[in-house]
C-alpha cells in the first residue's frame, strides 16, 4: 500500500513537473509569454490567436543562465521520472523479490531531484537580464521581471519542487528503539536476551 501511494505520488510529481517545463506561461505580458523551452505571442486583447515556439536545444536558448537553469530543470525531471519509474517497479514486484520496501536509494534520488530543480529555479530569473527578455519584458533586470507578471507555469514548478523536497523528509523510514533489538531465544533456560543491533 504505502510503495502504491509512492509511485502514485511519485508519477504525480514527475507528470506536473513536465507540463510546467513546457509550459510557455513562467513570464508572461499582455501580448507575449515565454518559459524554459517555449515562447508564445499573440495580438492584443486576442489570446485565441497565438503563434508559438521551441527552443530546440541549448544552442538557441538565448542566454548562458538560461542554459544552465534548463540543463538544471531538465536533469531533475529526469531524476524525479528515474525515481518514479523506481517506485512504481518496487510497488509492483514481488515482496518476497524486494523486502525492504521501505528504505532503497529512492529518497536520495527524490532529494536530488528536489535539489537539482530547486537550483534551475533559483538560476531562470538570472535570464530576466538578457536581451530576449528585455524585448518581451521591457526594462527587466537580474531577478526583476519588468512589465512581465509571473505566470503560472513558474508558479507550478515552485509547487512542485517543495513537494518534491517534502516527500523524502516524509517518507525516510522511521526507527524505532524496538526495531533496533536482536532477540536471541535460548531454549535452555527459556529466557529471552534483547541485544541492541549493531548498525553496519
Amino acid at each position: 500500500m504505502v510503495g502504491s501511494v509512492g509511485a502514485a505520488l511519485g508519477l504525480s510529481l514527475t507528470c506536473i513537473s513536465a507540463l510546467s517545463l513546457i509550459s510557455p506561461a513562467w513570464f508572461q505580458t499582455t501580448t507575449f509569454s515565454f518559459g524554459v523551452l517555449t515562447y508564445c505571442s499573440w495580438p492584443q486583447g486576442d489570446n485565441s490567436n497565438q503563434s508559438c515556439g521551441t527552443f530546440r536545444s541549448l544552442d538557441d536558448i538565448p542566454d548562458f543562465a538560461w542554459k544552465v537553469s534548463a540543463a538544471m530543470l531538465l536533469g531533475g525531471w529526469l531524476l524525479l521520472a528515474f525515481n518514479a519509474v523506481l517506485l512504481l517497479s518496487w510497488a509492483l514486484a514481488p515482496k518476497g523479490l524486494c523486502p525492504r520496501r521501505g528504505s532503497g536509494p529512492m529518497p536520495g534520488v527524490q532529494a536530488a531531484a528536489a535539489i537539482t530543480t530547486i537550483v534551475g529555479l533559483l538560476v531562470f530569473p538570472i535570464s530576466l537580464a538578457s536581451p530576449f527578455a528585455k524585448e518581451a519584458c521591457i526594462a527587466s533586470s537580474m531577478y526583476h521581471s519588468g512589465q512581465c507578471q509571473l505566470g503560472w507555469g513558474y508558479v507550478t514548478a515552485i509547487f512542485n519542487a517543495v513537494l518534491a523536497s517534502l516527500l523524502p523528509v516524509i517518507r525516510w523510514p522511521c526507527v524505532t528503539e524496538a526495531q533496533q533489538m536482536t532477540i536471541f531465544f535460548f531454549s535452555d533456560t527459556e529466557s529471552i536476551i534483547l541485544v541492541p543491533e549493531i548498525s553496519k
